[in-house]
């Protein structure tokens, strides 16, 4: 995408977040020929970027006033409220028309509490958490599940298009991190299976690498056992997403089914598998080491 794809009133592109994913994202922006300002806690972090182009803002209000769009991609749903609803924050500072897109993944009902208070200084809050890992942050091929009005959703599209090769609006705001949630739930559960799958194939004598082959060309194959199978095959847990966060996120997932009433029993053993993982020191590593993890976890309940 060339720089002239991005409208001149979605520019100058303010972010925050410049960590595992904010980083490489940014730097596609950056690619793309945005005008791009950045700020960090940790002035280090922001040179980086500004190594790339990017302009470093000295205070999070200087970035706030300065800019048209602003990038959220950080660890929790208390961080992103104290940046925007804290003393000195987004909102103290924000003129009338700042848009932002939250990336971060966070609790969607306090997410649709962020926005109604956003809406208030006319401001709007668009939540917008990826799937896709560092790799995909770094290849642009992200896929974004987005909630917000469909209006301002559209308008931002360019910018989503730079940083993703999937864009679904899912629904109003929060409905971008009820999607999230599923998304997460759906990897676990995921993941559990391929780790009793492959325990099957080895204790029964079957190479779990033509297991593997095997369901990948049928209806089992799937994106996770495409990529985390072969991690698992390679003993390859550099992190394109930590357990540490996808542990965050699971929490994030039980208490969405607690607030409408859902079990979801499928939900028990990845939780277990995580704590396991974590307890073993593995919170860096990437969630696939989850697999390894899983028969150790029900052994530990007795089953």
């Amino acid at each position: 995408m060339s720089a002239s794809q991005i409208p001149p009133e979605l520019q100058p592109i303010g972010a925050i977040g410049l960590g595992i994913m904010g980083a490489p994202m940014n730097r596609n922006l950056l690619a793309a020929g945005a005008d791009v300002q950045v700020w960090a806690r940790r002035p280090e972090t922001a040179e980086a970027l500004a190594q790339d182009g990017a302009q470093p803002c000295t205070s999070l209000p200087e970035l706030v006033r300065g800019v048209r769009v602003l990038v959220l991609n950080v660890s929790d749903t208390p961080d992103v409220e104290a940046l925007m609803l804290g003393p000195d924050g987004v909102l103290e500072h924000a003129r009338p028309g700042l848009i932002v897109i939250d990336h971060s993944t966070i609790d969607p009902v306090r997410t649709r509490a962020i926005a109604r208070a956003a809406a208030e200084r006319e401001v709007t809050f668009v939540d917008a958490p990826v799937s896709g890992g560092e790799p995909g942050a770094r290849a642009g091929t992200l896929s974004l599940m987005v909630g917000g009005p469909v209006d301002v959703v559209e308008r931002l599209r360019p910018i989503f298009e730079v940083v993703g090769s999937t864009l679904t609006h899912v629904g109003d705001s929060g409905a971008g991190q009820i999607a999230k949630a599923c998304n997460q739930l759906v990897v676990g559960e995921t993941l559990v299976a391929i780790g009793e799958a492959f325990a099957l194939a080895e204790q029964t004598g079957v190479d779990p690498a033509r297991m593997r082959e095997a369901l990948m060309g049928g209806f089992a194959g799937s994106r996770i056992l495409e990529v985390h199978g072969q991690r698992l095959l390679d003993g390859d847990f550099e992190p394109g997403f930590q357990t540490g966060l996808y542990h965050k996120d699971l929490g994030i997932v039980a208490g969405l089914g607690e607030e409408v009433g859902l079990s979801l029993d499928g939900l028990m053993p990845v939780r277990r598998a995580v704590d396991e993982a974590l307890e073993a020191g593995q919170a860096d590593h990437d969630v696939a080491i989850l697999a390894r993890f899983c028969l150790h976890a029900r052994d530990d309940q007795g089953r």
